[in-house]
């Protein structure tokens, strides 16, 4: 629910950088080349599913369920980090860990934007 028209730009900017971050999850798991040995569509589960979870939420605008998504995306931005780490800056990583950062930030502006208004 959206209390104000601000609110209005910062849930649409925030749902663009959740199928940013869905995309990228999604392009980084078949680029450069899927791991062998171990299933796609468990490697996609783990992946998509927690972050799939939340889709309903964001894309309504449920303050509560993008307070539930800064929580999920700080495990995803972490796995960026380490990964970005290990594989010495490697595009993939680093485009997740931005695209994490950015979908944060602006799920915790669009929470402070669309404040209930009380009085």
């Amino acid at each position: 629910m959206l209390h104000n028209p601000k609110a209005r730009h910062t849930a649409r900017a925030t749902q663009f950088l959740y199928l940013a971050v869905l995309a990228a999850l999604l392009i980084t798991t078949f680029y450069p080349a899927p791991v062998e040995g171990v299933s796609i569509v468990l490697i996609l589960s783990v992946k998509l599913i927690p972050l799939l979870a939340l889709a309903i939420p964001v894309f309504r605008g449920n303050n509560r369920g993008y307070i539930w998504l800064a929580f999920v995306v700080i495990f995803y931005f972490t796995q960026g980090v380490v990964s970005a780490w290990l594989s010495e800056g490697a595009p993939g990583p680093v485009v997740v860990t931005l695209l994490t950062f950015l979908l944060f930030t602006m799920a915790m502006v669009h929470l402070k934007v669309n404040r209930p208004v009380t009085g």
